[in-house]
């Protein structure tokens, strides 16, 4: 792959977006997402998109990306969306979206030429386009690594700011940010954020960010929009104005409506159940990697392992959080601990009473031993969706483990999903489709809950809801291990915080 090289400046031309009583109803919805839209953005504008989960921010962003409805021929629109006065499905490569989800955009297997793929796509001249990519890795803190290194041994913080990579190296017109933080250490936010303000500064290129949490965005942005849901009687666009006028007239409606105000945190359940001392699972001594080992002539060849000499305690009614810095192996240590992942060396033991005769090696047990005594939320919520419907989706596991279906009601009132039962899960937004993966799981009863960034999505309201609810589920027994940055959520869990670094780790009393 080519060196960088040095070439003439290339400029942007930022772009204009221009939204007339726009709307959007998805397929199998009976509400729309978005609803009545009215909405200008001048020329390099930058502008931070709130409102509560559910209110159609990523809808907006996929419409303004040309990528929404592609298969969706039952879905309706509404009103006009316009992109420098024309419809955005003509005007791509103006447009650069990255997603909530940054699995879905990496698409090859080398670093290099994930990044260049999307200016290729556009026929950027060959000279420019890896210059570009130099670039690109630079801004977003990936310049370390070399071009050809596995996009498939990425973590998922890193692979967040790869995708953001791919987008700069478009030079796209008006750059779409859904969540773009929301699964990076306090560093990593830092990283990205830098890297946007830089791209914007050189390019001039116009921005909608859509992000919970405002201090991240606030002294970068020159406008706050703040959306309400779609089937809202009332116009889409609550509140829009400059940051601190926004914040300051209308902080307690802005916090009532789920947003995340700066040195707002909403209230939660307190812990009451004192924990009992049932060891459910042990650590000993982990290596863990998510290759697996590779044969070579007669030898097995080992992988590498992204942590080791790792040990721990799961233990009924307590609260076990995995913290530190991207990459330091901490889902691969969950998913280890939950049964998915085989150690490269150590041992994972279950107690007496989880095994309950299926042995003590989680690794081992059949899918159903599993799911009935270990659930695992994952950091990409889709990887665990099976059916196309919300309700089914909840009653698949009770069904399969012979269990009643009484639970699934609670659940989908507890998680706010009772008005979706209908919809298909891959239609959601990114908050609407984590709790939906933790309601699947926790109809099964699991006696351990493991999840990977589990607040990942929620505005405050459905974040003070989720948490809450998962304290309810430590009083009552339940173990829970969870991988996150959130310290709120950590605090409002307790317990024992055990924190990897590069090869090690430090565990602290959260309670």
């Amino acid at each position: 792959m080519p060196g960088p090289e040095t070439v003439r400046p290339e400029t942007v031309r930022p772009a204009a977006v221009s939204a007339h009583g726009w709307g959007w109803r998805h397929a199998g919805r009976s509400t729309a997402a978005v609803h009545g839209l009215d909405l200008e953005i001048r020329p390099g504008e930058r502008v931070l998109l709130l409102g509560p989960s559910g209110a159609g921010k990523s809808t907006l962003l996929h419409a303004l990306a040309g990528v929404l409805g592609e298969e969706d021929d039952d879905a309706d629109e509404t009103g006009s969306l316009l992109i420098d006065g024309a419809v955005p499905r003509d005007s791509r490569g103006r447009a650069g979206l990255m997603q909530q989800d940054p699995e879905t955009q990496v698409v090859l297997s080398r670093l290099g030429d994930d990044v260049a793929f999307g200016a290729e796509n556009l026929a950027v001249p060959r000279e420019r386009i890896w210059s570009r990519v130099h670039e690109a890795l630079d801004d977003v803190g990936l310049a370390g690594f070399p071009l050809d290194h596995p996009t498939s041994a990425l973590s998922g913080g890193q692979k967040q700011r790869l995708a953001l990579a791919g987008i700069l190296a478009m030079r796209p017109g008006l750059l779409l940010l859904d969540e773009p933080t929301a699964n990076l250490d306090p560093a990593g936010v830092l990283e990205v954020r830098d890297a946007v303000e830089r791209c914007l500064d050189k390019t001039g290129a116009t921005l909608v960010v859509v992000e919970h949490r405002v201090s991240v965005w606030k002294d970068l942005v020159d406008r706050i929009v703040v959306l309400q849901p779609g089937n809202s009687s009332e116009p889409a666009v609550l509140l829009d104005g400059p940051p601190d006028a926004v914040l300051e007239q209308a902080r307690d409606m802005l916090a009532a409506a789920g947003v995340w105000v700066p040195g707002y945190v909403p209230a939660t359940r307190e812990r009451t159940g004192t924990p009992n001392s049932e060891l459910l699972l042990t650590a000993q001594d982990l290596a863990v990697s998510r290759e697996r080992p590779r044969r070579r002539g007669f030898k097995t060849i080992l992988p590498v392992p992204a942590q080791e000499g790792l040990s721990a305690e799961v233990i009924a009614g307590r609260a076990l959080t995995i913290t530190g810095p991207n990459g330091a192996g901490k889902s691969t240590f969950a998913l280890t601990l939950a049964g998915l992942l085989a150690p490269v060396s150590g041992k994972v033991s279950a107690g007496v009473g989880l095994a309950d005769g299926a042995g003590n090696d989680p690794y081992t047990w059949k899918a159903q031993q599993l799911i009935s005594r270990i659930g695992t939320v994952f950091q990409e919520p889709e990887h665990q969706f099976v059916t196309g419907r919300v309700l089914d989706e909840l009653m698949f596991g009770p069904r399969h483990l012979g269990h009643g279906e009484e639970r699934v009601d609670e659940l989908l009132e507890r998680l706010r999903l009772t008005h979706l039962v209908d919809a298909n899960p891959y239609t959601l937004s990114g908050g609407e489709k984590r709790r939906l993966s933790v309601a699947t799981v926790l109809a099964a009863h699991p006696q351990v809950l493991v999840l990977d960034e589990p607040t990942f999505g929620q505005d405050a309201n459905t974040w003070a809801e989720l948490a809450s609810f998962l304290s309810e589920l430590l009083d009552a027994g339940t173990a829970v291990v969870s991988v996150t940055h959130d310290q709120e959520f950590s605090a409002v869990l307790g317990g024992t915080e055990m924190r990897l670094e590069s090869r090690a780790y430090a565990e602290a009393d959260a309670a």
